[in-house]
């Protein structure tokens, strides 16, 4: 385990510094980073504060850009960059607030780097989850009478487990997902594709 303050460049760097003495290539990135102050996670999204939006965007979205730039020229043979993104990169789930713009920001990056590293034989994707009990999803106002809609109206009817969205992120690392790039994946039941 190496520690690494993601807010500051120099030590994503040292990170990929001291990653690079012991492995001559890396293969795969996962970023499942997020981070926004409590008090930016209440209330009302027009009330958040520049400061707060400034960590919530550094920490959750901009983190990706530069651990991908650290981190990616030991990729020396491809490779696959993998993120954690959530339905509210493009919906409002009340509570989440700032989180949802900084996950807007990260699925846009993922498009934005898929462009970028293409060249160089790196893809960048991303997996939208649906509902998990996790520490971020616990802060969201409702999050477990959403849960239940969620199983009543997604398609397979029922919500996910940790193990569809692990088995996702082993595809989407692995060389069976060889053609797919800049892709958000929607892991959520299909809840996503409906219109209620």
């Amino acid at each position: 385990l190496v520690e690494c303050d993601v807010s500051d460049d120099r030590n994503v760097k040292d990170l990929f510094d001291n990653v690079s003495k012991q492995c001559e290539i890396v293969d795969i990135i996962v970023h499942s980073i997020a981070f926004a102050n409590r008090e930016n996670l209440v209330g009302r999204f027009i009330d958040t504060e520049r400061d707060g939006f400034r960590v919530a965007l550094d920490i959750s979205a901009y983190s990706l850009i530069s651990i991908a730039r650290h981190g990616t020229p030991l990729m020396t043979n491809g490779g696959s960059v993998l993120t954690m993104s959530f339905q509210a990169a493009e919906r409002v789930f009340p509570g989440y607030n700032i989180m949802s713009t900084a996950k807007a920001a990260l699925e846009n990056e993922v498009k934005q780097l898929a462009s970028d590293l293409g060249p160089d034989n790196v893809r960048v994707n991303a997996i939208s989850a649906g509902p998990l009990d996790t520490l971020s999803s616990r802060v969201i106002t409702g999050y477990r009478d959403m849960k239940k809609s969620h199983a009543e109206r997604a398609p397979l009817r029922r919500n996910i487990t940790p193990e569809e969205v692990a088995n996702t992120a082993l595809f989407l690392l692995s060389g069976m997902s060889s053609g797919i790039t800049g892709e958000v994946v929607h892991v959520d039941t299909g809840y996503n594709i409906m219109g209620i």
